[in-house]
């Protein structure tokens, strides 16, 4: 595997799951209680996107006010509401996985 697909699996979590709108029945709800098992990888995206969220707004309040750079910090804000934005779904993808029955 090579260093960007490492990257890429590191932070976005779409490839552990499967599609479970295709093929018969069976293969659907097949999917959907594999999707249910890889939702036990969710909280960990979670840290990490709540992390580098965290890690940006820090960084953009700090370039904001001490550095007076509005434009500049306004470079990590935007970083800060698109990490905040992957937890939300993350969020909901795991509450879904975990508390909804099978919908077929």
């Amino acid at each position: 595997m090579t260093f960007r697909q490492l990257l890429y699996r590191y932070w976005f979590f779409g490839w552990l799951f499967r599609d479970v709108n295709r093929a018969s029945l069976l293969e659907r709800a097949a999917a959907w209680r594999h999707n249910q098992h890889q939702a036990r990888w969710l909280p960990t995206y979670l840290k990490r996107w709540a992390v580098v969220t965290l890690l940006c707004f820090g960084i953009a309040a700090l370039i904001e006010h001490g550095v007076g750079a509005p434009v500049l910090s306004a470079v990590f804000y935007v970083q800060a509401a698109l990490g905040f934005t992957v937890n939300v779904v993350a969020s909901v993808m795991l509450l879904g996985l975990k508390m909804l029955p099978a919908p077929f």
